[in-house]
Order: C-alpha cells, then structure tokens, then sequence
C-alpha cells in the first residue's frame, strides 16, 4: 500500500529549529523479519542501509544507477534521475521518458528533498559524500536511506570520483551493485535475470585476445586531460581483452595527465570518450580527434597517425553495467581496425 510521506523540505527545516531529529533505527533487521519480505538491511562500503518499506519514491543521483534501476523495472517508481554524461540506452528510453529529471548534471540539495524520496541512489562518492549533493548522514536524519554503488567502495580519499583505489576494480562489483538495488527494492529475480545477462555478455567478450597491443583511454578536457589509471572502469575491458593500458602505473582512477607524457607513451590505439554532456573541453569524440590531429605534442603518435581510434560513450566508460557494452565496443573496434582477428 502507497503511504503518503511527511515533506522531507519541512522535516528539514524542523531539524534545523529544533537540532534533534533522530536518525533511523540502529537495530539489526533482515528480510525474513516479515511476512512481505520487509525491512531489507544490508552492507554498502562500511556501512549498513536499512529499508523499513518497500521504497516507492526513489531518486538517482547518476546515470549508472538510473539504468540499472530502469533495468529493473522500477520505472514507476522513481520520482527523479540527475547526473547525466550521455543519452539513455535506447533500450530504457521509454521507461525513462516517465521519470522526471531532476537536473542534467547535480541537483540541488533542496530540489532532492522536494521529491520526498524514500530511497536515494548513486554511482560516485562525488555525489553521495563529502562535497556532492547530499550524505549518507544528512539523509540519514531525515530517515531516509541511501545506497552508493558497490563499485565506489574502497576509494582511498572519500569524496574524490576520480581518486586512488585501495585495490583492483572488477566487474563482480557491478554484479553486486545490481543485485543489492534488487534487493532494497523488492526485484530480486529481476536482479539475478539482469547480472546473468551481463554475464553471459561479458563471458562471450572475454573470448577476444587483444594481448600485446597497448591502448590509452581519455575521458574529457583538452587542457589537462583525464586519462584511465590502472584500476577502474577500463581496467575491466583491458583484463578482459588482454589489452595493456600505457598508463598501468598509475593507482588514481582518472588522473590528469599532460600531453608530452602522453606522447612519449605512444599507445597502438585510443580509445575516447564520445561525452554529450558540455561541462569541459573536448566532449565529443569527434572533438578529441581535432585536438590529437592538430596538437604538435600528438599528432605523430602512432594511433593519431593511423587513425586508430575508438569511440565509447561517457557511461561506457564509468563502472556501470554499459562496462560489458565498453568491452563488447572495444573488442569489434579492435577487429574493425585489424588489430586482432
């Protein structure tokens, strides 16, 4: 049943009045303590998220976590999407169109609060942290519980998307990172259909040997451009296909790089964010290829002068489900530029 919501916009200005608003129950619940399956209690990154109901209002703070919640069939259920690099996968579009965008990249913390969410997602610390739109801690107070997808866990310097990991990221975490949306929300067959899915793509993929050849990954930004670490996202599709990124040695996830080191490391191919959004220089694809073919610093690398390229979208890029379609792109482009067989 459909429980009307005490406005969160007041709450908080209560809390503000009053300084003692209580946060949620710290007592320790499972999805067998009732007859419905609710509340559902489980882990995310060093902490635990507890939802006393089936969530009915909820709002995702990036893209990543709006496609997988779309994904899930959750469509009618969502009161607000932000943070968005690219246009939906056209398999969503239409469960996508009947949800409202809150704002194309953060909203503001007020505009969150006007949606009365009871559930509040998102895909990067940047977001959902120190800094972002809102905490798990301030949300917290309000009673209302928020997830941070499993992929930013273990992030040495909390609140930084682009920051160092304590380790390797690999696809399971994304794997968990739809199946916990699953389970806050009651799909859980949903949850199992979609990671097999994923898996069986992934699996096939995997099957391409791109061992020996070397590739780079630039995000965004001409100036001081971001280009894939060692650990992130790409790390995925280069394990997958046995590809080496030029630049391995390096722990952040996206560090910005100048172009002369750049040069020197000389990759066989280039793989570039074809971004729609218009927040830096260089978006689109079609722009970072001007820039590499007019640069003195790179216009004689191997891959510019070969026109070895490969374009991905933002969200293809980011640790999100679009990662298997990141390694399924990079296996064909590889293929198309008869660099494997």
């Amino acid at each position: 049943m459909s429980r009307p919501l005490p406005s969160l916009a007041a709450t908080a200005l209560a809390c503000g009045l009053l300084a003692a608003c209580g946060g949620s129950s710290s007592a320790d619940h499972t999805n067998d303590a009732a007859g419905d399956g609710w509340p559902v209690t489980l882990d995310n990154c060093d902490r635990k998220v507890d939802v006393q109901a089936e969530p009915e209002r909820i709002v995702s703070l990036n893209q990543g976590s709006t496609e997988i919640l779309l994904s899930l069939g959750l469509a009618d259920r969502m009161v607000g999407t932000a943070g968005w690099t690219d246009p939906i996968l056209p398999s969503l579009e239409a469960e996508n169109d009947t949800v409202e965008r809150l704002a194309d990249q953060a909203p503001s913390y007020e505009d969150l609060l006007a949606t009365e969410p009871d559930l509040v997602t998102a895909s990067f610390t940047g977001t959902l942290g120190p800094g972002g739109v809102t905490t798990f801690e301030q949300l917290e107070e309000l009673g209302v519980p928020s997830y941070l997808s499993a992929a930013e866990c273990g992030k040495t310097e909390a609140g930084n998307t682009d920051g160092a990991r304590d380790g390797t990221l690999e696809v399971e975490a994304i794997f968990t990172e739809v199946s916990d949306l699953a389970t806050l929300t009651g799909e859980r067959a949903r949850g199992e259909e979609v990671v097999a899915e994923l898996q069986d793509r992934f699996d096939t993929a995997d099957e391409t040997d791109a061992e020996g050849i070397s590739a780079l990954y630039w995000f965004a930004n001409a100036e001081s451009p971001y280009m894939a670490g060692c650990c992130g996202g790409p790390g995925i599709v280069n394990r997958a296909l046995g590809l080496e990124n030029v630049f391995d040695d390096t722990q952040d996830e996206w560090p910005q790089i100048g172009w002369e080191t750049v040069a020197d490391r000389d990759p066989d191919v280039i793989v570039l964010g074809d971004l729609t959004r218009k927040s830096q220089t260089a978006e689109t694809a079609e722009a970072k290829i001007d820039f590499l073919e007019s640069n003195p610093a790179t216009r004689e690398m191997t891959a510019v002068r070969q026109k070895r390229y490969i374009a991905l979208a933002g969200a293809e890029l980011n640790p999100s489900i679009r990662i298997v379609d990141a390694v399924e792109k990079v296996a064909d482009g590889l293929r198309d530029l008869g660099l494997v067989d």
